[in-house]
């Protein structure tokens, strides 16, 4: 097997056995930045040196048994809106070019104590907002699968990164799908956990009551693997809880038997792929002939889904955002005159258009006379989901649906409609607002080659049944 192409979980064994070393896979993987980078536009920040030098390190300490981590020598991906120390983190902004943290996000601490070794900072949309990776400051990334099409976004850099063989992992960040929907259109496997599994520290926020860490991986066994490395309780996190059942490997069984697997029809209506609905229902039927028990039922409410999460999303964005000002760090406007000017010149210069849009949708919801015409209903909307939710798995284990209603559509054609593309959200958001995990894994490509991902939606911490049935999956299709 070609080293590029073996799984994190692969090449970490290898290397304990001694049949490689840490150093010769990031010479592997800087090799192939060199060759493709240059098409895809995975990364932002990528300095060679020192990804060599720290696989150096890594080696010696492996060599010496003192680190004998699961991702040992592993090189992994990491999505510009996680601080690293030392490293610039910009969240592909202006306002941020020059941003570089003093200390690291605590899921980028707990992967390098695994052992991993990182590569650089992958592209996204500006601060996470958007759908395709096309509002970043550093310009579009493209799809290994397609280069006319778009990745997905916001964490479409690492979701390419992995599919082009540029990393190995990586991690992205899902606010309202934005691990999912970029590992379904790029083919790769993407997980959100459940709301305050894996800390939120050192994550540049943008809706702080929904944003989550996950992993983006070549297949469900890496994705296990590094859910057991990243989550973990934090102090230093409020949001974050403390969980006994982190063991996810241990869910990697190839077996369904029994399990209650729900598909909402509202999911199946108009406005859906032809070709995704087929595939998605296909994928259901695999996991019925393992002996999952497969049943049709109503879940309510989608249609108010996408106006609860971007008028509660949009408002927690103009709050955190307020802190970009020019006067504590990050770009500012060269000639203002005055304290207020240099606070409009430079918010002006520094953010792009997707991003003021929901700064002004913020503050518009926020403000005296709307706030509880739209932020507090939004939040009431939000409740009820989680309840119909939280009736649905009381009769299944596992809801089954699509990740997004098309496959990745072409370069351009989304940002000239962003109300399309806020609509393309519509699977993915219910389960942030729900604070509910969810895992995309890829189940067969249109008739344009482009790939296609199947969600699967878990109780509040139960990303064991999740992993357990998308591996039960992953081992039919490999048998086909």
């Amino acid at each position: 097997m070609e080293l590029l192409d073996m799984t994190a979980v692969e090449l970490a064994k290898a290397i304990k056995e001694e049949k490689t070393t840490a150093v010769e896979a990031m010479e592997a993987v800087i090799a192939q930045i060199e060759r493709t980078e240059s098409e895809y536009n995975c990364y932002v920040t990528f300095d060679k040196e020192a990804a060599l030098n720290e696989a150096k390190e890594v080696q010696k300490k492996i060599e010496a048994g003192t680190l004998n981590g699961v991702l040992a020598g592993v090189p992994v991906a990491i999505k510009d809106n996680m601080c690293t120390e030392g490293v610039l983190t910009t969240c592909s902004s202006k306002i941020l070019e020059n941003f570089i943290p003093q200390f690291s996000s605590e899921a980028v601490i707990r992967l390098k104590e695994a052992g991993a070794v990182m590569i650089g900072k992958t592209n996204m949309d500006e601060f996470a907002m958007g759908s395709t990776t096309e509002t970043s400051v550093f310009g579009v990334t493209k799809n290994p699968r397609n280069p006319q099409h778009v990745p997905g976004g916001s964490s479409g850099g690492s979701a390419a990164a992995v599919a082009a063989n540029e990393a190995f992992c990586a991690l992205g960040s899902d606010t309202g799908g934005s691990i999912r929907q970029p590992a379904s259109y790029c083919g790769v496997v993407g997980m959100k956990p459940t709301y305050g599994t894996v800390s939120r520290y050192g994550l540049i926020a943008y809706g702080s009551s929904l944003d989550q860490i996950g992993p983006l991986t070549k297949d469900v066994t890496d994705c296990a693997t590094i859910m057991e490395v990243i989550a973990a309780h934090d102090p230093k996190d409020s949001t974050s809880i403390q969980r006994e059942d982190t063991n996810f490997t241990a869910a990697l069984v190839n077996d369904v038997k029994g399990m209650k697997i729900g598909i909402p029809k509202d999911y199946f209506g108009e406005g859906l792929d032809l070709e995704v609905k087929e595939a998605v229902l296909k994928a259901a039927e695999v996991l019925k002939e393992k002996g999952a028990i497969v049943e049709e039922f109503d879940l309510s409410l989608v249609e108010y889904a996408i106006p609860a999460y971007y008028t509660i999303a949009a408002a927690e964005a103009s709050s955190n955002l307020e802190r970009f000002d020019g006067v504590k760090y990050g770009y500012r406007a060269k000639d203002y005159e005055g304290l207020h000017n240099m606070y409009k010149k430079t918010r002006s210069e520094g953010f792009g258009a997707e991003v003021k849009r929901r700064i002004m949708l913020g503050s518009f919801v926020l403000s005296s006379g709307y706030y509880d015409a739209y932020y507090l209903k939004a939040l009431r909307v939000k409740a009820m989901i989680k309840k119909a939710f939280d009736e649905a798995f009381a009769k299944y284990d596992v809801i089954l649906g699509p990740v997004a209603p098309t496959t990745a559509p072409k370069l351009g054609d989304s940002l000239s409609d962003p109300i399309k593309m806020y609509l393309g959200d519509i699977y993915t958001i219910s389960v942030n607002l729900a604070g509910l995990p969810g895992i995309s894994v890829p189940c067969g490509n249109d008739s344009k080659g482009l790939p296609i991902g199947v969600q699967m939606i878990g109780n509040s911490f139960s990303e064991k049944t999740l992993i357990q049935a998308a591996y039960t999956y992953e081992q039919a299709r490999m048998e086909d």
